[in-house]
């Protein structure tokens, strides 16, 4: 079998980012490729939640001589032979770089679970619940904080889950079962790493776990999903079943570790009760004068996770360190210059600021602005030839970056609760909705920038590319008439603030 080739239309360019409206994850086609680096001291690179890469135990593997290693080879071959055409597809579909499969696989359960539970017959809102996942409503709604956490928490662990991998894969040297029989054919590109323990496999273990955790009644479909993946490793020929044994051992114990750190993060108290989001609009109130008031009909109790502010961060010490200076005045000259503004994009909506505002909404039903930023990863990915290890640490620095933007914009949208334009100017309409929680900083501007900032770090040569997308990310949101200038330009300053945190940890993780 020869390395496949991907069938699916493949993107790339500025000309698609830019041109086209994305609402749901697209599969990347690609040809599987040369990695530009088979990193072999990547096991000693300093992981997130463990402290080294050995910290997993796996049992060292049988010699290729061994009888045991020889009746695998027999099975292998045999089971090979024995493929059907939705065998053959499914290793053309999940590649020798798998971690983007599972982060497409992830974008579209937060596309499809990103819908705003609606009110009841007499008006009030149940909030889904996580000990009743089914509901109604159903659980999880997949807000953009929501959506965040869930790609960080899998990220990282696939991040941690390839250290160790590459840990034993260097250290056992076991070669893949392609290069000890001349009959076994490999589906990918060879590039001569190591097959023991299976990187495919921890990462399809991993990824399983955690989506499970964080999307419950997926758990047949995220099953199914890490059977099909885990077979075609093995019809692949890159691997025989001990290979893909210890990569589940170490995807397992990964992803327990992670999910233990999401047990205690404080995502459970984020959406709060009314009485202590009506004391953080008072609390503002007292302090500025001026408080946020939600504008939709029926108008909903409570915004929208008033205590996301307080989850616990991945590389921001406090969260108060990159908090923004206060938004104006309302009666100041530069609130007043900003009604102006607003209102003059409002009366004069261009064709292409329309389509900006359009194309960076990221609304319910879409994979949210955090998706938006692992979709343009996953291409440069692609486009630089990481290998799954790299592929995995710039995923998990991407993310965790991300998150913590998103602490912060949290924590300043309820320290200041500020007005939204559609409470104060009157008569003002917007083209871009009214969400659910109060206008300083845009959420848009912050992941956007500290996705960006985590992107020109990995990626030098694409900085000036994704630092324009993310001040228009930023400005698609005043276009759209649902923020202040203010809050896109100093939210944009706050993500960039917030990355650089997690670029200091990047520096220093042994991989540079």
């Amino acid at each position: 079998m020869k390395p496949i080739k991907y069938v699916l239309l493949i993107f790339s360019g500025l000309l698609f980012f830019i041109s086209c409206e994305k609402e749901l994850p697209t599969l990347l086609s690609y040809d599987s490729y040369v990695f530009s680096s088979t990193d072999q001291a990547g096991g000693t690179w300093k992981p997130i939640l463990m402290g080294s890469g050995d910290e997993i135990i796996i049992a060292a593997p049988a010699a290729v001589a061994s009888s045991e290693y020889l009746q695998e080879l027999s099975d292998l071959k045999q089971a090979i032979a024995q493929m059907s055409g939705a065998d053959r597809h499914a290793v053309e579909y999940w590649s020798d770089n798998s971690a983007i499969r599972w982060n497409e696989i992830a974008l579209e359960l937060i596309a499809k679970y990103n819908l705003i539970p609606g009110p009841n017959a007499d008006g009030t809102y149940t909030l889904p619940n996580p000990n009743n996942p089914s509901g109604p409503p159903a659980f999880p709604f997949a807000h953009p904080p929501y959506a965040v956490r869930a790609l960080a928490y899998m990220s990282v662990a696939q991040f941690d889950g390839l250290i160790s991998a590459w840990h034993y894969k260097y250290t056992y040297n076991r070669p893949a079962p392609f290069h000890q029989d001349s009959d076994i054919n490999y589906a990918y590109t060879d590039n001569t790493i190591p097959s023991y323990p299976s990187d495919g496999a921890v990462i399809a273990v991993a990824s399983k776990k955690i989506l499970t955790a964080m999307f419950p009644l997926e758990a047949e479909y995220l099953a199914a999903k890490e059977a099909e993946h885990l077979r075609s490793l093995l019809l692949s020929g890159g691997y025989v079943q001990s290979d893909i044994d210890a990569g589940k051992q170490i995807g397992e114990e990964v992803a327990t570790k992670a999910l233990a750190r999401a047990a205690t993060d404080g995502m459970k108290n984020a959406q709060a009760p009314k009485a202590v989001s009506d004391s953080l609009a008072a609390a503002a109130f007292a302090r500025f004068g001026w408080q946020w008031i939600n504008q939709e009909l029926p108008q909903r109790p409570v915004g929208l996770t008033p205590l996301y502010g307080k989850v616990k961060m991945w590389n921001v010490p406090n969260v108060e360190l990159t908090r923004p200076i206060p938004p104006p005045n309302l009666d100041s000259p530069e609130y007043l210059a900003d009604v102006e503004i607003l209102k003059d994009y409002a009366d004069n909506v261009t064709e292409e600021r329309r389509r900006i505002a359009n194309f960076w909404q990221d609304g319910l039903g879409t994979y949210t602005p955090p998706g938006h930023w692992n979709e343009f990863t996953k291409e440069f990915i692609v486009k630089y030839k990481l290998n799954p290890l790299r592929s995995a640490r710039t995923f998990a620095y991407l993310n965790m970056a991300m998150m913590d933007g998103g602490i912060s914009c949290w924590d300043a949208k309820y320290y200041y609760h500020y007005p939204r334009p559609i409470q104060t100017i009157e008569g003002f309409k917007t083209i871009a909705g009214t969400p659910n929680f109060p206008s300083y900083t845009s959420g848009h501007s912050v992941f956007s920038a500290a996705g960006a900032e985590v992107l020109a770090y990995i990626f030098p040569q694409e900085s000036a590319l994704v630092k324009g997308w993310a001040k228009e990310a930023a400005l698609s949101r005043v276009y759209g008439g649902i923020h202040w200038t203010f809050d896109a330009f100093i939210g944009t300053d706050q993500g960039i603030d917030v990355a650089q945190y997690t670029i200091g940890v990047a520096a220093v993780d042994g991989a540079d």
